[in-house]
């Protein structure tokens, strides 16, 4: 199973639409425009909030909450590194290894990969594309993928 995550280039907030595997139009994520920080909300099709992705305040280094229903579900935390970007992830069980400034990097469930994440290139705005192993790890996959655009966003980049 795939989603395809493509970046809105002309809106005035961060914007995304998801569509699936058909190209059809599955969820779509609207940041909230006069806020501190990151606040990124994720709907359905048929305009449900599904899930948010909040930024700390007054944190060293990017912080982002990923809530699902209202409830914390975990974090992702950007670690100082010199060269290649690092995270620390405490959401869902899960590790992500790979090259994050790159955009190739899997999200392994114990000892299986949960999701394969590729940025496609020669796009107008960001487009990535999420293979999904296991269709149940859609909508917390989903929500990874944004939290750590965000925290690639909020670093400048």
């Amino acid at each position: 199973m795939q989603l395809l995550i493509k970046q809105r280039v002309f809106s005035w907030t961060d914007s995304y639409d998801i569509y699936d595997e058909n190209g059809e139009a599955k969820y779509f994520v609207k940041a909230e425009f006069f806020t501190l920080g990151h606040q990124l909300h994720v709907y359905d099709r048929n305009q449900n909030e599904i899930g948010v992705i909040r930024q700390r305040l007054w944190t060293l280094l990017p912080v982002f909450d990923i809530e699902i229903s209202g409830r914390r579900v975990g974090s992702i935390q950007k670690r100082f590194a010199l060269f290649h970007p690092k995270y620390e992830v405490d959401y869902n069980g899960w590790r992500v290894e790979g090259d994050f400034l790159g955009w190739e990097y899997d999200v392994y469930d114990g000892c299986s990969v949960a999701c394969h994440i590729s940025k496609q290139l020669l796009h107008w705005g960001d487009t990535y594309v999420i293979d999904f192993q296991n269709p149940a790890d859609e909508l917390q996959g989903l929500l990874l993928v944004i939290a750590i655009d965000a925290a690639n966003c909020s670093d400048g980049k």
